[in-house]
């Protein structure tokens, strides 16, 4: 089974997602590398693919979607509006936490939003 750290960037009600070319939204994130800590992963993931550098960290939850079990945080960013596409990311975008419904995203991804929006 995959181990990937996922991170939940709010500002506003909105959240900050990532896609990569011709594929779906989803939460800023990837794989744990060997000998890393999820949290090391969480931050590191988020500045490879935005740019933005991590003030707080938060531990939320983990979910098992049956292909990967994320180890989802919470994060507080300096500069919100800095969030820019990195490395294989694409696209990135601060997206109504309401309005997720819209998006084309995996079913794992769609189950931990609507878990942080029960949330808040």
């Amino acid at each position: 089974m995959k181990i990937r750290a996922t991170v939940i960037c709010e500002d506003n009600r909105h959240v900050l997602l990532v896609r990569k070319a011709n594929s779906r939204w989803a939460l800023p994130g990837g794989t744990v590398e060997r000998g890393e800590t999820h949290a090391g992963a969480a931050i590191r993931e988020l500045a490879e693919e935005t740019g933005l550098d991590v003030e707080n960290l938060l531990y939320l939850m983990r979910i098992n979607d049956g292909q990967t079990e994320h180890h989802v945080f919470e994060a507080s960013v300096r500069d919100s509006a800095a969030a820019r596409p990195q490395n294989e990311i694409s696209d990135c975008l601060w997206h109504p936490l309401d309005a997720i419904a819209q998006l084309q995203m995996k079913k794992g991804m769609r189950d931990i939003l609507e878990a942080f929006r029960r949330r808040l």
